[in-house]
């Protein structure tokens, strides 16, 4: 699945909510580098979503800005397509494992960080 077609799979979910989000794309050189492809209110809390395909790698920047997303009270997410399913558990809030998969992305992100900090 290429991160375009991920991304409208997101899209579509987060339409089915009513969730209000815009995709962001830092292409010219007056948009920040770095932002997640998808910034959301969901359920009056802030999402910031980093979109991989599966064999994606994020960059350091991005990591840090969910990072910053998190210190400021929002939600921030690196989202592999197989983790989809995850990600609406967690935002309908379904099980108790859908907070245990949250803190395992973060987790995930912190190891990400580690390693491009080498």
């Amino acid at each position: 699945m290429t991160e375009t077609q991920f991304k409208h799979k997101v899209e579509k979910y987060l339409e089915s909510i009513n969730a209000w989000f815009i995709k962001y794309w830092a292409g010219p050189k007056f948009t920040k580098e770095g932002i997640p492809d998808i910034l959301a209110c969901i359920g009056g809390t802030f999402y910031g979503i980093e979109l991989k395909t599966d064999a994606g790698r994020p960059t350091m920047l991005q990591i840090i800005n969910l990072s910053k997303i998190r210190e400021a009270g929002g939600i921030g997410v690196l989202l592999y397509p197989d983790d989809l399913v995850h990600f609406q558990a967690f935002i309908e809030k379904k099980t108790p494992l859908s907070e245990h998969w949250y803190r395992e992305n973060v987790m995930l992100q912190r190891k990400w960080f580690e390693k491009l900090n080498k």
